[in-house]
């Protein structure tokens, strides 16, 4: 009878241990050492100040590059694994920009598609560590680069019949290639203020089109968060990583479950201070955060790309521990008017809200849509078109507030009657139509006033306009609307969180599972 070799064994298992420590070194110690001295964290720092303490569950770590050199290059520069976020299981992407600033080779590309892949079978959130710049020289030169084991089936999306899972992205340095293609990808982006993001970095725009570029003048806070490259900016890593779980905190693990439910808390302002944090005035500015924040549950509002088309407000957060989230304009930027960064902007949010089952709110205080050539030249027809096309298709509870004045296809593009809301009501400060007043009034009646001006003239003209503007005003009112029920109700200021959170639990019905299958 023959016994097992336990010495063999033995001998196999200090080999697999010596090569799981070779795996973990990354960079090595000159590696780390510069990486450090960049202000950057280590990756495996990184994942272990993300994750739940001991729920680190690692794959393909014994990963290395297909073409092999003198150089160990641990894990081919990514690190991949599960581990758990606040109690609930996440897939985590890491690169290592200590080994080779974090290039992308096969074996690396190959990790990151299958922990991307594994992640969305099982319907686990993704959250992508990005640092890394760009592609491998020689890895991905000539053919090798059309034959690199990247699929777009799975690799930007979720594929067909699969529950989407939330992405969450960090870009904690210099971001090029497949990093910056993880934050196109990802729901919510963040970035410490060191960091950059651009589909190549300034060594390749410089070799290529000869321009000479920073990475912050590239991809920096500055330029990612005005084009929504970015959603948020935060001074360190410790306060990305915050981000992330705050943001996941809103949204259930796939899009095929409801979206989780906090212990409800009071507003951080008095509902009651509504009625005097608005002026009446429709020119009057005022900063529509205070008015979410007598709406909102206390500390529970997550701003989503406050800097990209700053005119509109898109936060996540919570009512009565429900979350949701938030579209208002601002009337501090632009009076509030909505341009093509901003009708872009909502669009994406309104996706997210509706793909991951989160009730919208619309805070209605909108002049219109921005016209004229730059307008027009950016693209704002097309983006509104896009935009209320996928208001009208959300499936989640969409509720809207006239707080002051909705006017024009700015009135549509925040949820009005033609895209189908759940309940439509107004402050009795509102006001509603195709234009503003003073605008309609010329526009309208030019030729009638010009007439009276020339035999009257201009005092006479001037006091017709003002008798015009009056009569629009009153046919603008929420009265008549509330009377032809465009609108459900007319609600005192004070009343509106309570309004809207009945709305949302009336509009969610009595389903078993308050899902919306929109996938």
């Amino acid at each position: 009878m023959n016994r097992p070799d336990s010495g063999g064994m033995q001998a196999k298992v200090a080999d697999l241990r010596a090569r799981q420590l070779r795996a973990r070194e990354m960079g090595g110690e000159e590696g780390l050492r510069r990486h450090r001295a960049s202000g950057r964290l280590p990756v495996r720092e990184r994942v272990e100040m993300l994750v739940d303490h001991g729920s680190w569950f690692e794959i393909g770590a014994l990963g290395l590059p297909e073409r092999r050199t003198e150089r160990h290059v641990p894990g081919d520069a990514v690190v991949t694994g599960f581990a758990r976020l606040d109690g609930r299981r996440v897939g985590v992407i890491g690169i290592d920009s200590s080994v080779l600033a974090g290039t992308t080779a096969p074996t690396s590309m190959r990790k990151q598609g299958r922990l991307i892949e594994m992640a969305q079978r099982f319907g686990f959130p993704l959250v992508l560590l990005c640092d890394a710049d760009g592609g491998r020289i020689p890895d991905v030169m000539g053919w090798r680069f059309s034959h690199l084991p990247l699929d777009f089936k799975t690799f930007v999306k979720s594929p067909e019949g699969q529950a989407p899972v939330p992405r969450a992205a960090a870009i904690l340095g210099p971001s090029y290639g497949d990093s910056a293609l993880h934050a196109s990808t990802a729901h919510f982006v963040v970035m410490v203020k060191t960091g950059s993001v651009a589909l190549s970095g300034p060594s390749v725009v410089s070799a290529a089109i000869a321009q000479e570029v920073t990475d912050q003048e590239l991809g920096g806070p500055a330029a990612a968060l005005s084009v929504g490259n970015a959603l948020l900016a935060v001074d360190n890593e410790r306060e990305a990583m915050d981000a992330i779980a705050a943001f996941l905190s809103f949204l259930p693990a796939n899009a095929s479950l409801p979206a989780p439910v906090a212990p409800a808390r009071a507003p951080a302002r008095p509902p009651g201070d509504l009625t005097t944090i608005v002026p009446t005035g429709s020119k009057s500015a005022y900063d529509m955060n205070q008015v979410i924040e007598a709406i909102a549950d206390e500390a529970s509002i997550l701003p989503w790309g406050a800097e990209w088309g700053p005119s509109l407000i898109c936060s996540l957060a919570r009512i009565d521990g429900h979350p949701v989230g938030i579209v208002a304009n601002q009337p501090l930027v632009g009076a509030g008017a909505l341009d093509p960064h901003a009708l872009r902007k909502e669009h994406d949010f309104v996706h997210l809200c509706d793909t991951f089952n989160l009730p919208l709110v619309f805070l209605h205080d909108v002049p219109g849509l921005l016209i004229g050539t730059e307008a027009e030249r950016n693209g704002i027809l097309h983006a509104y078109e896009k935009l209320v096309s996928r208001i009208a298709d959300a499936k989640v509870p969409k509720i809207g507030v006239v707080i002051r004045k909705a006017y024009g296809g700015g009135h549509f593009a925040m949820g009005g009657r033609p895209t189908h809301p759940s309940f439509q009501f107004a402050w009795p400060t509102a006001e509603m139509g195709f234009m503003a007043p003073e605008a309609g009034v010329q526009t309208v009646y030019r030729r009638r006033l010009d007439q009276v001006a020339r035999e009257q003239g201009e005092a006479a003209a001037a006091e017709l306009a003002a008798q015009l503007i009056q009569e629009w005003v009153t046919e603008s009112e929420p009265w008549e609307a509330a009377a032809h029920l465009s609108l459900d109700d007319v609600i005192e200021p004070a009343q509106t969180r309570d309004v809207i959170s009945q709305a949302i639990d009336i509009a969610w019905g009595d389903r078993p599972v308050r899902v919306t299958g929109r996938w």
